[in-house]
């Protein structure tokens, strides 16, 4: 319990503060967007592409585990479709969104410490590895997804060639692509290039935080409760469950890697989720809904986890 509220209050304090300086105006006008630019377009290139570097491509392809992360995800997103689509009627943009708010757990600012501090040093590696998978690809298909919805093509041939296109203009998925090609044809890459993502790269997890925060001042979430609380439990409860029937009877893993495997799932909606809509000015307010109720619910869902696994 101890160590997920260490994780868990960090986070909202970070939200409380942006949240504070906007709602006293100690930041002028377009706060948020001027952050959210600097972590899409900076920060989180460099912190994916350094990452990538730095790894071993041997070590990237570890693919029980990858299958057995990508398969919980499919079936929570299909899940989280169905409730989407035919429950609260969300359509294109609006329900990529959605849907990657039902899936994308917070690996990286919440995954990693509390990895480390369950399970020692060695979960690193597994929790580092869910996050890179997290930004390069998972955030390239939900991007595909909303470039295809926006294309302005009638053909299937145009709106694939617009949908690519918009994929490829992504400075995430550039940076992950330019980091695995680096780690694949090991390349030297300069110590103070990687640094320099280093220190650029740490800032992006706070920094999307502290925009949540500044894009909160005097919103309403009061009609999207319901919605927020579903999507919510489908991150925390089946996404979880999901991985947990797989690792079960499905895949075999060393317990450390199945135990890390089985906490990125539980974790609540990453802050990904809230940069990827505010870039796209497309569900915003309902993304930081999500984020934040799965954040404070996840006090309680972790703790009943690692009570499970006997962390503690």
């Amino acid at each position: 319990m101890q160590a997920v509220v260490n994780v868990v209050i960090p986070v909202f304090a970070i939200v409380l503060a942006g949240y504070l300086c906007g709602r006293f105006k100690l930041l002028g006008q377009g706060g948020s967007e001027a952050l959210n630019g600097f972590v899409y377009y900076a920060a989180l290139p460099a912190l994916f592409f350094g990452s990538l570097a730095k790894v071993e491509l041997d070590e990237i392809l570890n693919w029980p585990y990858l299958g057995a992360f990508l398969l919980s995800m499919a079936v929570t997103g299909i899940a989280a479709f169905v409730v989407g689509r035919f429950i609260f009627g969300a359509r294109g943009a609006a329900l990529a969104v959605q849907n990657m708010a039902g899936l994308f757990s917070n690996t990286g600012y919440m995954g990693i410490p509390l990895a480390i501090t369950a399970f020692g040093q060695s979960a690193a590696l597994p929790a580092i590895l869910a996050t890179v998978v997290n930004g390069a690809l998972i955030m390239g298909l939900y991007i595909l997804w909303i470039e295809a919805e926006r294309s302005e093509g009638s053909h299937l041939l145009h709106v694939a060639r617009d949908a690519l296109a918009g994929v490829f203009r992504s400075p995430l998925v550039l940076s992950a692509i330019a980091g695995i090609l680096s780690s694949a044809l090991q390349l030297e890459v300069p110590k103070p290039l990687l640094t320099f993502c280093d220190i650029i790269g740490a800032a992006a997890p706070p920094a999307a935080l502290f925009a949540m925060g500044l894009f909160m001042v005097g919103k309403s979430f009061k009609g999207d409760l319901t919605e927020v609380g579903v999507l919510s439990a489908l991150k925390l409860i089946l996404h979880p469950l999901a991985t947990f029937a797989i690792v079960l009877w499905l895949v075999d893993l060393a317990p450390l890697w199945r135990d890390v495997l089985l906490l990125m799932a539980a974790l609540p909606t990453g802050s990904l989720v809230f940069v990827l809509a505010a870039q796209q000015q497309v569900y915003v307010r309902r993304a930081t809904g999500i984020i934040l109720g799965s954040t404070l619910a996840s006090v309680v869902t972790l703790s009943w986890l690692l009570d499970y696994l006997n962390v503690g």
